[in-house]
């Protein structure tokens, strides 16, 4: 592996932290005390993004987008991470699962999602099946060439600002080895489709305005030509897109540990008790020089899953192994740069607070914490037998 960036990616980091530092640090505090992105704003930051060439930069370049490896991608996502996530979302990165669109797919979602003219939001998540995706009630049963979907999603991020969802439902049951499992198919639904409904969801102290949202589907019609890939075939098709997502979370995680950090090694160098800087007493020093171990841990086990991904090698458990530490990691990172900080730490005029209140939810969403040392240690023991 060369541990040096090209100058095409030493580009892209320098511009993204540009960006971010300019566009959108400085709203930051407004979306924090209202918990939501002013009107107009989002449109906005997309519309500059647009100006930059820098939207869609993790699709092909012949469906519009940047055409970006994985290694780079993660590189703009690990700067993106060091902002709000209610204003990032609006840098617009389409999920990768819309390349298995068919050409008619393609023109409606694929395209317009690369221009900037749809955005998309995800949805698996259920009440009652969070981790355990085979377990999902949310139910569409064939109708002629249609199909009726039934049931509820919950915790879906950024929906409130979608023009359409990639919705995952149970459409079927097989019989295996080890017992009945659900058969599962994607689907492509439209905001406003009759049956249809987009409801705000829970006031989450973690990521304050990027809401999540409930969806509820009720006897809502879908024609076949919405199944993306083949019916019963979901959830191969989200084993071979969505793992991804796990890097993204990994790599914003490093960003994020990267500008708590840059504060609490300012504050230390600054911040003078008992006549002298608190940075040179043992107890400051150590806290900085175990949290930049363990950031720049996080950032190389993140890069090298990237780097393993472009070569078409085996990134399972190392996205993982990535996401795991990198989620752990910002914990730990912010809650020793609040208490670098003493009171300060925990007070709205820092965005530290904000900074370990967003970390909490790291280690839950695109799969818990237990649930990345599931994939590693069945990764480690299949070839063994066990």
């Amino acid at each position: 592996m060369d541990f040096g960036l090209t100058t095409e990616q030493q580009m892209v980091v320098d511009t993204v932290r540009d960006f971010v530092e300019r566009e959108l640090y400085p709203h930051e505090e407004a979306v924090e005390r209202t918990g939501r992105v002013a009107p107009g704003l989002g449109e906005s930051i997309k519309r500059k993004v647009l100006e930059l060439g820098f939207y869609a930069p993790n699709l092909p370049v012949e469906v519009g987008g940047g055409g970006l490896d994985h290694l780079t991608f993660t590189l703009l996502e690990r700067e993106l991470g060091r902002a709000s996530m209610a204003l990032t979302v609006f840098w617009g990165r389409p999920s990768g699962i819309l390349m298995a669109c068919n050409n008619e797919q393609r023109e409606r979602y694929l395209v317009p999602s690369a221009r900037g003219e749809r955005l998309d939001a995800l949805a698996m998540t259920e009440p009652g099946a969070g981790s355990d995706v085979r377990g999902m009630q949310c139910f569409a049963r064939p109708d002629g060439d249609d199909w009726i979907l039934n049931g509820t999603k919950h915790f879906i991020s950024h929906a409130d600002v979608a023009d359409f969802v990639i919705v995952f439902v149970a459409t079927g049951e097989e019989d295996t080895e080890h017992g009945p499992k659900k058969l599962i198919t994607c689907f492509l639904v439209d905001r406003g489709t009759p049956g249809f409904d987009i409801r705000p969801g829970y006031d989450s102290v973690s990521h304050r305005g990027y809401h999540n949202a409930v969806l509820d589907f009720d006897n809502c019609r879908l024609p076949s030509a919405q199944i993306l890939g083949e019916p019963h075939r979901g959830f191969d098709l989200a084993n071979e897109w969505l793992y991804g997502t796990r890097l993204t979370v990994a790599a914003m995680c490093v960003g994020r540990a990267r500008r708590a950090f840059d504060l609490a090694l300012a504050y230390a160098a600054e911040r003078e008790q008992f006549g002298q800087p608190i940075g040179k007493f043992q107890g400051v020093s150590f806290k900085l020089a175990d949290m930049v171990t363990a950031i720049d841990a996080a950032d190389w086990m993140t890069l090298a899953a990237a780097w393993r991904l472009d070569r078409g090698l085996p990134s399972n458990r190392e996205i993982a192994s990535a996401k795991l530490y990198a989620s752990e990691m910002l914990a730990r990172a912010t809650d020793e740069a609040v208490q670098i900080h003493g009171g300060m730490g925990l007070m709205s005029d820092l965005p530290l607070a904000r900074f370990w209140r967003d970390a909490r939810v790291e280690r839950i969403w695109d799969g818990t914490s237990e649930i990345q040392r599931h994939i590693i240690g069945r990764d480690l023991l299949r070839p063994l037998g066990a």
